[in-house]
């Protein structure tokens, strides 16, 4: 029974809502707007247009597909500065335009840390990805890189 009684009120709340506009122009030339009209004032009643917006349909052919992105695996490198193999890595990599991260187990506790936390063993010892790889071989390192 509360519901009906809700509804009606929120009914007569809105169309009470739907105030007239009034404009004036005050002894100094100023031009005022309001719901409520003046006494002392000529007014006049101002339209209200509707504010409403009618959408265009957009062709398919607007819209913006991107093409599917194929970022390169992050590729971390942990080294020495005296492995022969490394220095292969190292020269591959940038002769493919591939970056990547060189840590040094030797100089740096931080590197020599997550080298053991990984539980690596050799040099050098590669993230690809979220894979790893002992050693340095071309083809596998392409194979873990590319897939």
């Amino acid at each position: 029974m509360k519901l009906p009684a809700v509804v009606f009120l929120w009914f007569c709340a809105a169309c009470w809502c739907q105030a007239d506009i009034y404009k004036w122009t005050d002894e100094n030339g100023k031009v005022h707007y309001s719901n409520v009209k003046p006494e002392n004032y000529d007014t006049e009643q101002v339209d209200k247009p509707i504010n409403s917006y009618t959408h265009q349909a957009v062709p398919d052919s607007h819209y913006y597909t991107p093409p599917p992105i194929d970022y390169p695996k992050r590729v971390v490198m942990y080294s020495t500065s005296w492995c022969g193999y490394c220095k292969k890595a190292r020269q591959y990599f940038e002769s493919q335009g591939i970056a990547y991260n060189e840590r040094d187990i030797e100089t740096s506790t931080r590197a020599r840390q997550e080298y053991e936390q990984l539980g690596a063993s050799g040099i050098p010892f590669l993230l690809i990805g979220n894979d790893t790889m002992n050693g340095w071989n071309p083809a596998r390192f392409e194979k873990k890189y590319r897939q």
